[in-house]
């Protein structure tokens, strides 16, 4: 699988494992699995990079594009990360609620982001189009739920605990 220029990457190009995610911000399977992806960058550092793509199930997530964009918007100012771990930290508080919008900029002003400048991007097109493209590239690849793991291009069945994710990617490094 090739790395875009538009994907959020964390972690070295050189890294000997990479782990690309698909995944939505407002699916509480994503949430249970981000601090075991953090755990796995913290632990792996060099060895591990990490690829976010958005995959927002919208029919079942009311807020799913809306949090995805929001992570586009962040990402215009450099804190894609940033956002990424705030709305995964505080998905009860923002993903069921009707003024998820406003919370959200109030992360991006928690943030120190520029807010009308986050405002602006949150609704542009140009966000709406880079979460479509992730999509697009998740449905090419018969994804049909989140989160979905690839690990050095191959499609994995998602690991129940740490200590499987931890033996997949040292398996990946240990064969690259």
């Amino acid at each position: 699988m090739v790395i875009q220029v538009s994907d959020w990457v964390k972690g070295p190009e050189n890294a000997k494992a990479t782990l690309i995610e698909y995944s939505d911000f407002q699916c509480p399977a994503c949430a249970s699995y981000f601090p075991l992806i953090n755990q796995a960058v913290d632990e792996f550092k060099d060895g591990l990079r990490v690829v976010y793509r958005h995959y927002p199930i919208r029919e079942i997530h009311q807020n799913a594009q809306l949090s995805a964009q929001a992570a586009e918007a962040a990402g215009k100012q450099g804190k894609f990360w940033e956002m990424h771990d705030k709305l995964f930290d505080f998905q009860s508080a923002w993903s069921e609620s009707g003024n998820a919008k406003e919370m959200i900029i109030g992360y991006a002003q928690d943030m120190d982001l520029n807010t009308d400048q986050f405002r602006t991007d949150l609704d542009s097109s140009e966000a709406a189009d880079n979460v479509q493209s992730d999509y697009q590239s998740g449905l090419r690849l018969g994804i049909s739920s989140t989160p979905t793991f690839f690990l050095n291009g191959t499609r994995i069945k998602n690991p129940g605990t740490y200590e499987e994710l931890k033996s997949l990617i040292q398996s990946a490094i240990d064969q690259s």
